[in-house]
């Protein structure tokens, strides 16, 4: 539908070289804007630092699920093999005493408590990335514009979304433009 009504739904810079965006980022990230990325073919160095992100938590949660991976499994093996129980009348357990060593030698754990702590860690990676950087996200408005296929090959972006609090359209143009980018576009997306 040719005519259906838009909104802008963000501005998006164009540069050529990396040192170019990473001026830009700086200015941006010192105008305060909140809802803003970079976009470039490979990952540059120092860019986290231009864009004044904070480090990712992604570590801690690996590591806590890790753990919990290393003490879920300590906790089965013991439960099932050095003592005896009666879980809903099920029975005694099983302890069974495998190349010589007694029920409960954690040494003989130790290959599954590593495999558990793996199996732990990275299902908690992959789950706990896709929420920090909210995935799965099917559409996007910045993938309305021609020129944002560059971004893999050659080309550096900056986006600004139009749901920034600091989002104006004069301002936010002029703002970008003193970042001198070689193209400049106001991307708008149909009004739902």
């Amino acid at each position: 539908m040719a005519n259906e009504p838009k909104k802008p739904a963000l501005y998006l810079a164009e540069y050529d070289t990396p040192n170019a965006i990473a001026r830009a980022a700086m200015k941006v990230r010192d105008a305060g804007y909140q809802k803003w990325d970079c976009h470039t073919p490979y990952a540059l160095h120092g860019m986290d630092e231009a864009m004044g992100l904070e480090p990712t938590r992604i570590g801690i949660v690996s590591f806590v699920f890790g753990m919990l991976g290393v003490a879920t499994a300590l906790f089965m093996m013991q439960y099932t093999n050095a003592f005896a129980f009666n879980l809903l009348n099920v029975g005694a357990g099983y302890p069974l005493i495998i190349g010589g060593k007694p029920p409960g030698a954690v040494l003989s754990m130790m290959p599954i408590m590593f495999e558990l702590g793996v199996l732990f860690c990275g299902f908690a990676t992959l789950f706990g990335l896709f929420h920090l950087i909210r995935l799965p996200q099917h559409n996007h408005p910045i993938f309305e514009s021609d020129r944002f296929e560059a971004a893999s090959d050659d080309k550096f972006f900056i986006s600004i979304e139009a749901g920034d609090d600091k989002f104006d359209l004069e301002q936010t143009k002029a703002l970008l433009e003193g970042t001198n980018p070689t193209y400049l576009e106001l991307v708008e997306e149909e009004v739902q």
